[in-house]
């Protein structure tokens, strides 16, 4: 008799752990780590948040950076329907929101498809909250009535070929890019051949909401330049447009971080 055929005992939460301040992490989601069985975290989670985990619980480093894969994303699914099938409470802990740039869907849809209970909770992403960290609010007034989320490191095989740069260009005042900072140079490139100046305001925040937190600060014209430069490099999340300029002035008002 196979694993998923045999009746499923537990149930696998997917939690979103936040960006890395562990005061950002949802009461919900502390609870579940404090009474969880099994939890399989991926490699941005933060230290601080892993240290709640029980210390009964069986861990498991599910890590994926670039060039560096703990688990394939096939052999976590299937860790994960195993597991279900032994333990009561599953945490498969994600950094950020599982929703959002975070494969928590597919995840979901296979659990589901193998007949195991699964619930979301939500944590908040890095794309709104580094920013906010950096003195950077994504929308404003006085700049911006629209923001726009997207990958900038897209997946083989995906539903379609390519993000289109063209459109989000136009279609909003704000662009905040995930993953970006590999594929910088042409995602620079495919904004200013959609229409954005050369003068638009950019700012990369690295490490957001941790201590080690960081910002550069440029324009596309002069943004991968700085990045070389510098060798800033990922994880970080980029941000796009004038409401960049309010950094200057807000970033002295970053929160606290008591870790």
């Amino acid at each position: 008799m196979t694993v998923e055929s045999q009746k499923c005992l537990g149930k696998v939460y997917l939690v979103g752990a936040g960006p890395g301040d562990p005061g950002l992490l949802t009461l919900k989601g502390k609870a579940l780590l404090e009474g969880a069985d099994v939890v399989v975290y991926d490699a941005l989670v933060s230290p601080h948040i892993l240290a709640m985990i029980n210390p009964q619980a069986e861990r498991i480093n599910a890590g994926k950076r670039k060039g560096r894969h703990s688990l394939l994303q096939e052999e976590i699914t299937q860790l994960l329907i195993e597991r279900a099938h032994t333990a009561a409470v599953v945490v498969r802990l994600k950094g950020g929101d599982p929703f959002i740039f975070g494969r928590g869907g597919e995840e979901m849809e296979d659990l589901v498809q193998a007949g195991v209970s699964v619930e979301v909770v939500p944590g908040v992403t890095s794309g709104i909250a580094a920013p906010a960290y950096a003195g950077i609010p994504l929308t404003h007034r006085n700049h911006s009535s629209s923001v726009t989320f997207v990958t900038g490191h897209e997946g083989a095989g995906k539903y379609r070929p390519a993000v289109n740069w063209q459109a989000i260009a136009q279609g909003s005042e704000t662009i905040v890019i995930y993953m970006g900072i590999h594929n910088l140079p042409l995602i620079v490139q495919q904004l200013e051949i959609a229409g954005l100046s050369p003068e638009t305001p950019v700012a990369l925040v690295r490490w957001g909401t941790r201590p080690e937190q960081e910002e550069l600060i440029g324009t596309l014209a002069t943004i991968v330049q700085k990045v070389e430069a510098s060798q800033f490099s990922a994880p970080a999340i980029a941000v796009i447009g004038s409401v960049v300029n309010l950094h200057e002035i807000l970033v002295h008002c970053r929160p606290v971080q008591h870790f």
